[in-house]
């Protein structure tokens, strides 16, 4: 693999990566909604992560973060598109696994379920009901004038709004996954609620695992960083390793 990585687009997509002694896997991270690689949680999870021997990769998606392309452009059709050149620039012979944050995490299922080259899903409070996200979290916004949780960096666009009522959720990609999923969720979060990860888990095939951190919001917190890597590096272990 090697560094920048580009899209389909020519769109060159920021990303970071950390070494680590398991040369022959990497795990690749994709952030959420206003996301980029470098929010604390991915960060704190690569270098946990790594420091258990598993290669990292931080991704943002284009027009997230320092990547290119228009942020009013990003959709989960354009990410799935984005992570799928992502994984055309890694080895043939790596084992890769995926590990995506919100409406990463639907990036990761609806890419999994179509690309083997995804040996095993993680995600972090998933999103599932993408129609029901974007009416509850955005239903007052109208697009191409307003913003995201009203913040000037992050413009509503149609795009966005009609992909996610488009998909309206992720389960039937759930009920067809064929590789081993792991599923994190903050009981806390009220961003992306919890049922969303119990609903997927509920429709998916074994194996799958559903762990509940308990107190932790949408984007969990330094407590419980080290659960995640624990749960994540053991989940790898058994499944990745195979």
């Amino acid at each position: 693999m090697k560094l920048p990585l580009s899209n389909a687009h020519g769109e060159v997509l920021d990303a970071a990566y950390h070494p680590a002694e398991k040369s022959d896997y990497l795990v690749v991270l994709g952030h959420g909604v206003t996301g980029n690689k470098d929010r604390p949680l991915l960060i704190a999870v690569a270098e946990g992560l790594a420091a258990r021997g598993w290669p990292c990769l931080r991704i943002s998606f284009s027009g997230n973060g320092d990547s290119q392309g228009r942020f009013e452009d990003a959709t989960i059709t354009k990410e799935v598109a984005d992570l799928q050149a992502v994984l055309d620039a890694i080895p043939a012979t790596t084992r890769v696994a995926y590990c995506g944050h919100s409406m990463g995490g639907a990036v990761g299922v609806l890419t999994a379920v179509r690309d083997e080259r995804v040996r095993v899903l993680i995600t972090l409070a998933g999103m599932v009901f993408t129609k029901e996200f974007c009416q509850r979290e955005f239903g007052d916004v109208t697009p191409g004038e307003g913003c995201m949780w009203e913040d000037a960096d992050c413009p509503l666009s149609q795009a966005f709004v009609d992909d996610l009522n488009a998909h309206v959720s992720t389960l039937e990609a759930a009920a067809a996954m064929q590789v081993p999923w792991l599923l994190l969720h903050g009981s806390a979060d009220d961003v992306v609620f919890p049922q969303d990860s119990v609903a997927a888990c509920a429709a998916a095939p074994e194996p799958k695992k559903l762990v509940s951190i308990e107190g932790a919001g949408h984007t969990f917190d330094e407590k419980s960083y080290p659960l995640l890597v624990e749960e994540i590096d053991a989940w790898l272990s058994t499944r990745l390793n195979r």
